[in-house]
């Protein structure tokens, strides 16, 4: 790991659970004095350009957490050799990195959930559902969020 730890957390799109988890990630990290260069990407294309989801906006504004420069992008090659965690929302994102990244880099792929002191392994996509899952997802987002950061200052 670098000097500076960086991370890059993925889901299908990122317009919902990945920029959420970049979001939340910001202001922990901040909070907790550690300097972690942090994004966000997508294993597919869909939304390139685009803000986050609006209703993931909404219910992490509710909890102090800024979406400002945010814009969905896809996962590229380089990312892989540039950030020390690779972090998936589920086990579908998983494989879908695994498949795109040169065996040298498996290493640094995990499930997000893995740093949860949860029995969840997995954030629910909430892209399709109503408004407790837009909060479910930032529940298990800050819950990752204490053990990453546990786990970086560790390690440094």
């Amino acid at each position: 790991m670098s000097e500076r730890p960086s991370v890059l957390f993925v889901c299908l799109g990122n317009i919902c659970r990945s920029p959420t988890a970049e979001a939340v990630f910001r202001k922990k990290v901040a909070e907790a004095g550690i300097d972690v260069d942090i994004e966000s990407a997508g294993t597919h294309g869909y939304h390139i350009g685009s803000p986050p989801d609006k209703r993931s906006q909404q219910a992490g504004m509710a909890r102090g957490y800024s979406f400002d420069k945010i814009k969905c992008r896809r996962v590229e090659q380089t990312d892989f050799e540039r950030f020390d965690y690779v972090l998936a929302m589920d086990d579908s994102n998983l494989k879908n990195l695994r498949d795109m990244a040169e065996p040298q880099h498996y290493d640094k792929i995990a499930l997000f959930l893995s740093y949860a002191d949860s029995d969840e392994t997995e954030v629910p996509d909430p892209y399709y559902g109503g408004q407790k899952g837009f909060e479910l997802v930032l529940d298990l987002i800050e819950e990752a969020s204490d053990g990453l950061i546990r786990h970086i200052k560790q390690r440094q």
